[in-house]
């Protein structure tokens, strides 16, 4: 019950945030806001309030904002409406959505920067044959405290530290053993290994594992939190980017990477069992995630909306609504499609291959 009312909370969340931004963009252009929905299917609670009819659907899997004069058919040519305004401030109605899950994944990053989050300690688990560290003498059980001098307080900081170091033969080590402090040179030793889009490439390693057993709580203060939540929405960006990159030039497998409403289901139990701090990270990564798809140029998503006012703008005038509406009807098939793919990937991902024999 937990999981599920965790699931609905984290999934209302993205799409109110979503669509407020459109709300609060429109009321700022000055374009009137006729419905604002949450959910699809029948509806369960609805209430008008000035202009705006706001309600509440039984489906939590969408929600949209209906705006005054959005379409050809409806536009009368009053100053309220959605297509009565300029392309740059129609563009900004439609960017409000996706920023919007910027920014809160920006926010929730940054307070889980700010009040503390368990990582695993600098302490050595283990030891990997013929890599430098057994051979440098490293223990199991000994704090790594400092590398070339500089502080390591937690297993993040070891890796990041290792690996920016590409050119460099040897690092030294200043270990805690027991009550003694002691430094250690230990040469590193370049693998090749594919990263997590499938990218082959060459890393130095110590040769040490983590205690598993052991956490630190990491914290930040106020400035630094918000580089390192900036830093890390860009990374993110960047990373979503190149995976897209990744499996539509085949290089990375859309059945093993990409996931929808079920796979997030399980995805975001498994956070509500591990604690506060796990479903704050995967809020901040689906924000994160939503807008960079929603700005995907395709028709039907806020990007495809984006990319006609774009057009729109450099030719002076709009598309017909002819070649609007081939467009869509094409992107829309293609969602569709891809909905019916991860659907049918988390199914066979999460209940078994006995499953997808059922489809085939």
């Amino acid at each position: 019950m937990i999981s599920l009312l965790t699931f609905v909370f984290v999934l209302g969340l993205l799409i109110t945030v979503h669509e407020c931004g459109h709300f609060f963009a429109a009321k700022r252009q000055g374009i009137a806001v006729e419905k604002f929905y949450l959910g699809f299917g029948p509806t369960v609670f609805r209430k008008k309030q000035g202009e705006t009819e706001y309600g509440i659907n039984l489906i939590p899997l969408g929600g949209f904002v209906k705006l005054a004069g959005d379409s050809a058919q409806e536009h009368r040519h009053t100053p309220r409406e959605y297509l009565s305004k300029t392309p740059l401030q129609r563009m900004a109605v439609i960017f409000a959505g996706p920023l919007a899950n910027y920014l809160l994944g920006f926010f929730f990053f940054w307070l889980i920067f700010v009040t503390g989050y368990p990582t695993l300690t600098a302490k050595v688990g283990g030891l990997v044959d013929g890599f430098g560290a057994q051979a440098a003498g490293v223990q199991e059980g000994d704090i790594i405290t400092h590398i070339d001098g500089r502080k390591i307080s937690s297993w993040d900081e070891l890796l990041e530290e290792v690996r920016s170091r590409k050119g460099a033969r040897a690092l030294m080590l200043t270990l805690q053993r027991g009550q003694d402090n002691l430094q250690v040179e230990v040469p590193l030793r370049r693998q090749e290994m594919d990263d997590i889009l499938g990218y082959r490439r060459t890393v130095p390693l110590l040769g040490v594992t983590p205690a598993m057993e052991e956490f630190v709580e990491v914290r930040h203060g106020f400035g630094v939190s918000l580089f390192l939540a900036a830093r890390k929405v860009i990374d993110l960006t960047a990373l979503n980017y190149r995976a897209l990159f990744a499996m539509v030039s085949g290089r990375l497998s859309m059945r093993e990477s990409a996931t929808g409403p079920l796979g997030i289901f399980f995805v975001t139990s498994k956070a509500a069992r591990i604690g506060l701090t796990a479903v704050l990270h995967l809020i901040a990564v689906l924000n994160v995630s939503l807008a960079i798809f929603n700005l995907l140029p395709l028709p039907v998503l806020d990007g495809g909306h984006v990319l006609f006012l774009a057009i729109e703008k450099l030719r002076g005038r709009s598309l017909s609504p002819k070649t609007e509406q081939i467009a869509t009807q094409a992107g829309l098939a293609l969602i569709i499609t891809l909905a019916l793919m991860v659907t049918y990937n988390d199914i066979v991902r999460f209940f078994g291959e006995k499953i997808s024999h059922l489809f085939r």
